[in-house]
């Protein structure tokens, strides 16, 4: 290779490094964000109220309402025992995310829960527990569509769907409405275990909502007799493949060119003003998606039956797979 070659090379890792840098580092931004959001939410309106909550921070709740300890130390102490017993099961990448959004939240909690020794909307608790709902809910989808955890239930459904048929939401689900239940035992009466239950539903929702929003997809149709332009320019500055599809405009008679794309609704902006400003008069046709799984989109998550992942490992190398696209 020619030195010219060389430095070419050299200039072009380093700048996919510092690419992925910068990603890495609006990650943890963002993950401090949605943490100090879920911190918000969890200080200025559920605590105060006394409400129980799902989650490691709902059972330092229990905590703090029983024997006075404090929140945060209580839900750092947890979120550690847990980590320690999962290292070997869910693996160092998932522990090391976990500490740090663990640890970021329970500095939040310890500065944030003095502030607040009174609800903000006093003597309106449903709008409190509606408000910290929705604070939390955002807060916890915005942490995980950037790669992020709070710990908590996260770590004990991560455990025990490794070795068991039970979904990780649905174990996730399990241990928060005995967590929430708990509440009755402590202030004898239904009211915090409705509002704990409440919480649950609209913070799940909020979350649903915002995770999905992120992750839905649109489908693009575009004819145009500058497709070549339109399908580099979409390439080199939307970071999109195109598909190049055969047609026949049975009007004219003409052969056409169509291109094919799917990209994520928040990028379709940034698509039309490639196409209007290349060819104005393009026909452009756009269809929102149930979902796309692929390279740039989201994963298949399946899971496969025992007799079909013995099948397919007593399969010669040469023998396509049945559960292969080609």
């Amino acid at each position: 290779m020619s030195n010219f070659a060389q430095k070419n090379e050299e200039e072009r890792i380093m700048a996919l490094t510092n690419k992925e840098i910068l990603l890495h580092a609006r990650d943890y931004v963002m993950i401090v964000f949605g943490l100090f959001c879920y911190c918000l939410g969890y200080s200025a309106f559920l605590l105060p109220e006394q409400v129980v909550t799902g989650g490691v921070i709902g059972l330092a709740s229990v905590f703090h309402f029983a024997l006075g300890w404090n929140v945060a130390v209580v839900n750092y102490g947890i979120n550690i025992i847990l980590l320690v017993l999962a290292f070997r099961i869910v693996g160092k990448q998932f522990v090391l995310r976990t500490i740090f959004g663990a640890t970021v939240a329970s500095v939040l909690l310890y500065f944030m829960v003095p502030l607040f020794p009174a609800p903000l909307v006093a003597q309106q608790p449903f709008m409190n527990v509606i408000i910290g709902s929705t604070l939390c809910g955002l807060g916890l989808a915005i942490t995980f569509t950037h790669n992020g955890s709070s710990g908590g239930t996260d770590i004990v459904a991560a455990m025990v769907s490794k070795y068991s048929n039970i979904s990780f939401g649905r174990m996730m689900l399990y241990c928060d409405v005995c967590i929430i239940g708990s509440s009755y035992f402590l202030f004898h009466g239904v009211e915090k275990v409705v509002y704990g239950l409440i919480f649950m539903i609209i913070y799940s929702i909020v979350a649903d909502m915002v995770i999905n929003n992120n992750r839905q997809a649109v489908q693009f149709l575009i004819f145009s007799e500058k497709w070549e332009e339109i399908a580099d320019h979409i390439t080199q500055e939307a970071h999109r493949g195109c598909t190049v599809l055969d047609g026949v405009g049975w009007y004219t008679k003409h052969e056409v060119k169509i291109l094919l794309l799917m990209c994520r609704k928040y990028e379709s902006t940034h698509i039309f003003r490639i196409v209007k400003m290349i060819d104005p008069a393009a026909f452009v046709s756009q269809s929102n998606t149930n979902g796309v799984y692929g390279i740039g989109f989201d994963k298949v998550k399946v899971r496969l039956k025992k007799s079909d992942i013995a099948r397919e490992a007593s399969m010669p190398e040469d023998t396509p797979s049945p559960h292969s696209t080609e």
